[in-house]
């Protein structure tokens, strides 16, 4: 039964992601100075995100649409991102932004709120 379940969920989660794929918004065009010191800013932006996670697709459309390179971090068992994800934001749940700025580190959960973050910081 379990392993059943998980066979379903991955497939469900692969393909949300070929639909994501397939509907992907086209990206905020930025002069290239503004790119720039999008990019800068951004530095400090971290996503840990699962790769067929829905709310982490959400997430991720939001980075495409806004041209926001921002790291990745997959937070799946065994990698040292879920123990940085653990220690730092408090709880292993995705996706999440970790946010460093002026030397000091938030993490923000939930993806409308992150997305609400992003698009008031960038668009």
């Amino acid at each position: 039964m379990k392993f059943l379940l998980k066979l379903l969920r991955e497939g469900l989660g692969r393909l949300i992601v070929l639909i994501d794929w397939v509907t992907r918004p086209r990206k905020l065009k930025r002069t290239p100075d503004a790119q720039k010191q999008v990019e800068q800013a951004a530095q400090g932006l971290s996503l840990y995100q699962f790769y067929a996670c829905p709310f982490c697709v959400k997430t991720r459309r939001a980075l495409h649409r806004l041209n926001l390179p921002i790291d990745l971090r997959d937070a799946k068992p065994g990698s040292p991102h879920r123990e940085e994800l653990h220690n730092g934001g408090g709880a292993i749940k995705v996706p999440c932004l970790r946010i460093e700025e002026e030397g000091k580190v938030r993490w923000m959960y939930e993806s409308g709120d992150i997305i609400s973050y992003l698009e008031q910081r960038f668009a």
